[in-house]
């Protein structure tokens, strides 16, 4: 009897890794590629990027098309027409193909499925599912319309802040060297270049680890920026908590996004600001969303 095999995807909006795992939940390939929110790159070079992140996994993993069953987890994925231009594409992937936001895939992490995700990479979102299955978000609208507390937001109030001390309409900060070094420039006008340049969300959003460097060394400028991102990220928790009725209670969270996985000073001041505003219980951190996923489908009915 052939063995069957399960996949796992999570495509953000800076890279997208999938994750093949054999019957027993063990992981036997895995494979990465560019960003895979459409709403960014395009529907083309989304569906593009996973196809070859899928395609690098199996290679590791010795098999072939369709796999017995997939959840992709994917950014961008928000509303009912979201889904039903994707699926068409995706759905020759496996037997069985499960396509939600890519918020969704850190509920496996929680007991039963219920509780608050809160992400924060490129862009941010938070969602929760109740006992009874009913399920609210809040943020995830893009760089444009919101993803406050994201890593690009984060950049982007950072450069704010550069040109308003270049023109003395605010205070001098460390981040402007700082930011100039990381993009190699030499003055800071060079920076109209490379950001009207139609440069990607990536780019913008790797800028981010500029700030938390310079918040560390005391940078009060820099050290605002991150306060007032945590302050976002746990309006979006309580909005989520009020949505299904959590408010009264310790809610589970579980934590994921490559700033609150990575920078453990932002992820604690990040707690904080929702303990402040909302009973929370068990936190859980999930560093490899696409692994969970991954496992999660074997279950999946």
């Amino acid at each position: 009897m052939t063995e069957a095999y399960y996949l796992g995807v999570d495509g953000g909006g800076s890279k997208t890794l999938a994750v093949i795992v054999n019957e027993r939940g063990e992981e036997v390939g895995r494979g990465l590629a560019d960003g895979a929110n459409y709403n960014t790159v395009g529907l083309e070079a989304a569906v593009q990027h996973i196809y070859t992140a899928v395609e690098q996994a199996m290679h590791a993993a010795k098999c072939r098309l369709p796999l017995r069953k997939a959840w992709l987890g994917l950014a961008g994925i928000d509303r009912q027409a979201d889904h039903d231009l994707l699926l068409p594409h995706l759905c020759g992937l496996a037997e069985r193909v499960r396509l939600t936001n890519d918020g969704e895939l850190l509920l496996a992490g929680l007991e039963n499925a219920v509780g608050v995700v809160l992400i924060s990479g490129t862009g941010s979102i938070a969602l929760g599912r109740d006992a009874d299955g009913r399920r609210a978000r809040s943020g995830g609208w893009g760089h444009i319309l919101g993803d406050e507390g994201s890593g690009y937001s984060i950049a982007q109030q950072a450069l704010q802040a550069v040109v308003r001390a270049s023109d003395g309409r605010g205070p001098q900060t460390a981040l402007r060297e700082r930011i100039l070094q990381a993009w190699n420039l030499r003055d800071t006008d060079e920076l109209i270049g490379e950001v009207y340049g139609e440069p990607e969300k990536a780019k913008i959003a790797g800028l981010s680890s500029c700030v938390m460097i310079t918040a560390r060394g005391g940078d009060q400028v820099a050290a605002s920026i991150l306060q007032q991102a945590a302050k976002e990220l746990a309006l979006a928790v309580r909005a989520v908590c009020r949505a299904l009725d959590f408010s009264h209670q310790e809610v589970p969270l579980a934590l994921g996004g490559g700033l609150l996985i990575n920078e453990a000073d932002f992820c604690t001041q990040v707690i904080q600001q929702i303990r402040y505003v909302q009973p929370i219980g068990e936190v859980v951190l999930v560093g490899h969303p696409t692994l969970t996923a991954a496992r999660a489908a074997i279950l999946m009915e």
